[in-house]
């Protein structure tokens, strides 16, 4: 069983930067594409970013330039750089994992960006 735990998020003024993280128990952390998500209150779960196992990254459109993924296989651990933050970004963050067809689920960490 995969347990995911994610930290980082926090409130922070338009402009700032925060950098979440996400730590992964057991051993398929390597073999595994990553992703971070976003859900807004009203709206639904939306990817934001990825990083397969062998670090080719995708992003939402609304976050390129501004966001980076990235992982350490040695920490089990994934991040996201968040870099001038708008208000719109404000929702619960999620980090995922994928492996063989199977999906699992951080608790989210919120994440709130006033103007």
């Amino acid at each position: 069983q995969v347990q995911l735990v994610e930290s980082g998020g926090g409130l922070v003024q338009a402009g700032g930067s925060l950098r979440l993280s996400c730590a992964a128990s057991g051993t398929i952390f390597s073999r595994s594409s990553m992703g971070w998500y976003r859900q807004a209150p009203g709206k639904e779960r939306d990817v934001v970013a990825s990083i397969t196992s062998g670090g080719y990254t995708a992003y939402a459109g609304s976050v390129k330039g501004r966001f980076t993924i990235s992982r350490d296989n040695a920490k089990n651990t994934v991040y996201l750089q968040m870099n001038a933050l708008k208000p719109e970004d404000t929702a619960v963050y999620y980090c995922n994992l994928m492996y063989v067809g199977s999906a699992y689920w951080g608790q989210g960490t919120q994440v709130t960006v006033s103007s």
